[in-house]
């Protein structure tokens, strides 16, 4: 088997990628810290941070377990490779803590957002869907599974999904074939998956929303 060549192209995309997720984790921590979510006047946030809160939060007590251990273990070898290995690795560790925590506040500060003519769903410190309620049909509880572990958007045939863990369990099923704008370019779908901390309400929140008038010409 011939293995497959990443090519300069994609590998300065990847790197671009990372460093715009690093930032906005950053940002994302700092308005958690500060208590400033990321919620514009005039919409109504929606929560959706419950399901990976619990297993976020299991990981950031292992990682600064893990930092503190390995630092007490280093300062107590008297060698010098220990030595010369402690800094980078107390600095690794610090920041895989710092990121954890960033994930988890990206999850906290931003919630998907509802206006009076639009739904914004989103996902951790990127992914997002914009989705018209003019295109919204109906709205009912349905759990949907992604494919992978960290894929938060999916899309295959008429089902957009926009996953917190993996999952979603609230389906938005559209008028029609839909295009809509994503953190990944435009879709076009005709059912739509999230996740949310109160499904129910959502999805009756969502049926018996009426649409936005049209304005004056």
């Amino acid at each position: 088997m011939t293995a497959r060549r990443t090519s300069p192209r994609r590998l300065v995309g990847l790197g671009r990628r990372a460093v715009v997720l690093e930032l906005a984790l950053y940002r994302a921590l700092a308005r958690w810290i500060t208590r400033r979510p990321d919620v514009p006047a005039g919409t109504t946030p929606i929560g959706y941070a419950q399901l990976a809160a619990p297993m976020m939060w299991l990981w950031i007590f292992g990682s600064a377990t893990e930092v503190v251990v390995v630092e007490v273990v280093l300062r107590q070898i008297d060698a010098g490779w220990a030595e010369a290995i402690r800094l980078p690795i107390l600095v690794i560790g610090i920041w895989g803590l710092v990121w954890m925590l960033g994930m988890l506040a990206a999850h906290r500060v931003r919630p998907h957002l509802l206006s009076d003519g639009l739904l914004r769903i989103r996902a951790g410190a990127l992914t997002w869907v914009e989705l018209p309620l003019t295109a919204i049909g109906s709205a009912r509880t349905a759990e949907h599974q992604l494919p992978g572990v960290i894929r938060d958007l999916h899309h295959e045939d008429d089902l957009l999904l926009v996953g917190v863990s993996s999952r979603t369990n609230v389906e938005l099923l559209l008028e029609g074939p839909t295009v809509l704008r994503t953190s990944q370019g435009e879709m076009r779908a005709e059912r739509v998956g999230l996740w949310a901390d109160d499904p129910r309400t959502v999805a009756r929140t969502l049926s018996r929303r009426e649409p936005a008038p049209d304005r004056p010409q």
